[in-house]
Order: C-alpha cells, then sequence, then structure tokens
C-alpha cells in the first residue's frame, strides 16, 4: 500500500476526528432507541399478517 500523501492524511485526521467526537452521542441514540422499542413492544404473540388467496375466476364454458 502506498503511504498516503499530506492530503490523504490531513482529510483522514478530520474524518476521525468527527467520529470521535459525534461517537456518545450516536451511542446515546441507540441507547434511547433500544429503550423505546423495548417500552413500546407488545407483551402478546405476534402473529404474522394474513395473505388473501384470490380465487381462480369460475370457468366460463
Amino acid at each position: 500500500m502506498a503511504p498516503l500523501s499530506p492530503d490523504q492524511l490531513r482529510t483522514r485526521r478530520r474524518i476521525e476526528s468527527i467520529i470521535r467526537v459525534m461517537a456518545p452521542a450516536l451511542d446515546l441514540m441507540l441507547a434511547v432507541g433500544d429503550r423505546v422499542s423495548r417500552m413500546v413492544e407488545r407483551d402478546d404473540e405476534y402473529y404474522p399478517p394474513r395473505v388473501q388467496r384470490e380465487e381462480p375466476p369460475p370457468p366460463t364454458s
């Protein structure tokens, strides 16, 4: 792998610092989403949606 140019290194550092700064907020968002999904989760069993099958048209003679 070729060494990175100074411009590429600068861009890499910027992106990594943005990720580092945003990580706590993203972790908090995931934790809140987990809590909300547990609160609104139903206690009853899951019933899949019914599949309606169309009856074939009556034969015409």
